[in-house]
């Protein structure tokens, strides 16, 4: 590896990866896009249309015995990310996976032995971690600016029924929680640095082995939380912070620049509104940018296997309740 590069090869030729993560790794500071393994030409060439040059490896296999690249993005469907991330690990890669990075948290276990046995960087792609609004949150709860948190609430919701799409199909491990209960049940955790003490209740609508709606309520030390997800209801995502000061909310907290413009917002009782926004920033880039510093420099990564672990285990809790 460089000193100054990080040299980046993307496992699978996901839409996802072609729309987002694929610029952003080209985009970033310190990345450099090199290499695609997919035995589709035409797939490829979306990626090459902005990657002139960009090496096309036609398996998986291929692209881990590149000794050029240090590192691989996988954004593979959700029941084959362990498996490939441990096959890049024991190749000598560094692993940024899509999330949810593991099926459950005897999964998570695994890669996290295996990233500890080959001594490198493995992370999940959660990339809410990464935005400035997200850290603000952090800062400003553990500077009081709600008073005595009480409450957060979560929702995070989007169309899809399309049968063929990995989000609907339990064998891929498609459902609502997998997909994005990530983001509502991680927010809370990455924001408060607290962990559930338990859970109080869940509701899970379920279809065909992957679940369209959960209703879920745990209590924290000092506050309860309540979210839900659908992959069946109309497009929503918001979070609130709820203390005896103030409410702090975010009105696009998942999806920012796609979704809706971050925007951080303060109410006090008075009436008054406290506004912040964040128009320019790509958290994917972000993403990219931190997991670099991490691999060059040592900088510590801000949404390690174990954070994604204790997400993971409340995921596994709700489907088991529910």
């Amino acid at each position: 590896m460089s000193d100054r590069i990080v040299r980046w090869g993307i496992l699978g030729a996901a839409n996802f990866a072609r729309n987002h993560m694929g610029p952003a790794i080209h985009a970033a500071n310190g990345a450099e896009l090199s290499a695609l393994a997919t035995s589709s030409a035409d797939k490829a060439a979306g990626f090459q249309s902005f990657v002139p040059g960009l090496r096309v490896h036609d398996s998986y296999e291929a692209l881990l015995s590149d000794p050029s690249i240090d590192a691989v993005y996988i954004p593979l469907p959700n029941n084959m990310h362990v498996d490939w991330s441990i096959r890049a690990l024991e190749a000598g890669k560094a692993v940024l996976c899509e999330k949810p990075v593991g099926m459950d948290v005897s999964e998570i276990d695994q890669l996290i032995a295996a990233r500890d046995k080959a001594g490198l960087l493995a992370a999940e792609a959660y990339m809410i971690a990464h935005h400035p609004q997200w850290k603000r949150v952090r800062q400003l709860l553990k500077d009081g600016i709600v008073g005595e948190l009480a409450h957060v609430s979560a929702a995070f919701s989007f169309h899809n029924d399309d049968k063929s799409n990995i989000r609907n199909r339990a064998a891929t491990g498609g459902g609502g929680l997998r997909d994005i209960g990530v983001y509502i049940l991680g927010c809370v955790r990455f924001a408060t640095q607290q962990e559930p003490q338990a859970l109080d209740y869940a509701r899970v609508q379920m279809q065909d082995g992957i679940d369209l709606f959960a209703d879920m309520g745990f209590r924290f030390p000092g506050f309860t939380f309540q979210g839900y997800t659908s992959i069946r209801l109309a497009p929503r995502q918001v979070v609130h912070f709820h203390g005896d000061k103030a409410v702090m909310s975010l009105t696009c907290p998942f999806n920012a620049g796609v979704f809706d413009q971050a925007e951080l917002q303060i109410s006090y009782p008075d009436n008054r509104v406290h506004v912040e926004r964040f128009p320019e920033v790509n958290h994917y880039v972000e993403q990219v940018e931190a997991f670099g510093r991490s691999l060059i420099h040592g900088v510590a990564y801000d949404w390690r296997l174990e954070d994604a672990r204790g997400t993971q285990e409340m995921i596994d809790t709700v489907l088991a309740a529910g």
